[in-house]
């Protein structure tokens, strides 16, 4: 038998790990986790054909178009298609045209933008990785003259000033989705145009007792009673019913002409019996309290306190104006009637500013 100690001469010599002495101990000569680095960086056909980076260009231009023409469609759709249109699309069944044609020309710009500025920074900009050693958190100078360069290069190297057709593509597509949300806000509700400037009364119009649903005479209304109107023809079954009682709503008192204190009031009074909007110019609430001996309305919500025979004027709490009063006559078979409508928008004030 042999007494060598050393390997077995079976085994190769190259494929044994590389040893060293030092001072009677074996150590390995390399680091067997050593940073390997990185791989050989491939350029992109992009960056050694010009014709395939215009080819990229064109494509991310394409789709900023895409996305402005889908956005056009977009707010044309909200503009041009009913909103009780039903249609059948399969296989999805019967939809809303309109909720289909927004949620497809919305989808279809918001993609667009998103897919253009994948495509530009994947095949276009700069794809090579630079290796950035950590450091503290507060910043040198030297540190943010490098962020300054690092900008400026990473601004050149996307060539966005160079590639003016992706820049301006794109600077219409940014512009123009916003205008999405924009429309957006007109689904919001119906404009009021000047819907809140006029009720349905007008000249002619007969009162009529909201209790009985008969129309009033001048009799019915006595001193120191409060009695509630509404226009002739408002009906419960009218879609539009309570909307329009909550500008229409009246309030009648006979006073003694000479206790009345406004000339206007007076004028516009018939026999001492005076029309009031019943709506609070606070915040809507309709005032149902009267006081006959100081004749004073008040509106339970927040004490607003109006003076009926000095023009309705506020004399406590927070409304901010007179109650509107309603010009009042007789007609020749002596029931009461309207002979204009409020001069004033009735109810909360900033309705007068709408």
């Amino acid at each position: 038998m042999s007494s060598e100690t050393g390997p077995s001469k079976d085994v190769s010599e190259e494929h044994l790990p590389s040893e060293r002495v030092s001072h009677g101990a074996v150590e390995p000569a390399g680091d067997p986790f050593a940073d390997p680095g990185l791989p050989p960086h491939e350029h992109r056909r992009q960056d050694i054909d010009e014709r395939a980076a215009k080819s990229s260009e064109r494509t991310v231009a394409l789709l900023f178009v895409v996305s402005m023409l889908a956005t056009i469609g977009f707010i044309a759709s909200f503009v041009a298609i009913p909103v009780d249109r039903i249609t059948y699309i399969w296989p999805m069944g019967n939809i809303s045209a309109l909720n289909f044609a927004l949620g497809m020309t919305l989808g279809i710009s918001l993609f667009c933008i998103g897919a253009g500025a994948v495509h530009w920074a994947r095949t276009l900009m700069s794809d090579e990785e630079h290796i950035q050693e950590r450091h503290p958190i507060e910043a040198t100078p030297e540190t943010k003259a490098q962020v300054l360069s690092d900008f400026r290069m990473g601004a050149a190297e996307s060539q966005f000033g160079r590639r003016k057709l992706i820049r301006n593509t794109m600077f219409g597509a940014l512009a123009l989705v916003p205008l999405s949300g924009v429309v957006l806000l007109r689904d919001l509700g119906p404009l009021p145009e000047d819907k809140l400037r006029h009720t349905p009364w007008e000249k002619g119009k007969l009162l009529i007792n909201q209790n009985t649903h008969e129309p009033l005479r001048a009799e019915d209304v006595t001193v120191g009673s409060l009695t509630f109107a509404v226009p002739e023809g408002l009906e419960h079954d009218d879609p539009h019913y309570m909307e329009e009682l909550a500008k229409a709503a009246l309030m009648l008192v006979r006073l003694e002409p000479e206790d009345i204190k406004d000339k206007r009031e007076l004028d516009w009074s018939h026999e001492g019996i005076v029309a009031f909007s019943k709506i609070c110019t606070h915040v809507g609430c309709p005032i149902s309290l009267y006081e006959q001996q100081t004749h004073h309305v008040l509106c339970p919500c927040h004490q607003s306190t109006f003076d009926l025979a000095d023009g309705a004027r506020v004399i406590f709490g927070p409304a901010g104006h007179p109650l509107p009063q309603l010009r009042i006559g007789v007609n020749s078979e002596g029931y009461l009637e309207a002979l204009d409508d409020f001069k004033e928008p009735v109810g909360p004030s900033f309705w007068e500013r709408g």
